[in-house]
């Protein structure tokens, strides 16, 4: 298993190779959705570290901190690709396929319109703060039941 730093690592370098950097807020999203779909495809988690139902969207305090200081800036930080099992890397690559180019801002109001988060913060207002856990066992739920979806419409 890998830290969530080290998957953080990846989808920063992933972005600049793209030209298109990402902000913390962004970057929390998508590390939301690399967990949570490693959790619906492979059975296991891709890292230990908490996600929890933030105001703003799923969020990875630890890594949240380590960008903080970016805010809502492009993070200017570009850290070298780490090397990750082949695995780890095409799972990364195809999260960045789907979600990389979505803003930060839609990724944002698309988690807050999916049960992980929803069932996370127990009706607590939208805007108001939480340190509450998204279950690794509700986003595996949530996204299985997504994958089956799109098998039954192919």
């Amino acid at each position: 298993m890998i830290q969530a730093s080290e998957v953080a690592d990846y989808l920063i370098a992933f972005s600049h190779e793209h030209g298109d950097p990402v902000s913390n807020l962004k970057l929390q999203k998508l590390l939301y959705y690399a967990q949570a779909w490693h959790l619906a495809l492979f059975d296991e988690p891709l890292f230990n570290d908490r996600i929890e139902a933030w105001v703003h969207g799923p969020v990875v305090p630890s890594v949240y901190r380590q960008f903080k200081e970016w805010a809502w800036m492009p993070i200017a930080k570009d850290p070298e690709r780490p090397i990750l099992d082949q695995t780890i890397q095409a799972h990364l690559d195809d999260v960045m396929d789907v979600y990389g180019s979505m803003t930060a801002y839609q990724l944002e109001r698309l988690t807050h319109d999916e049960d992980p988060w929803i069932k996370a913060r127990g009706g607590i207002p939208e805007d108001e703060p939480s340190n509450a856990v998204i279950e690794q066992e509700e986003m595996k739920r949530f996204y299985r039941s997504r994958l089956h979806e799109s098998d039954s419409t192919r």
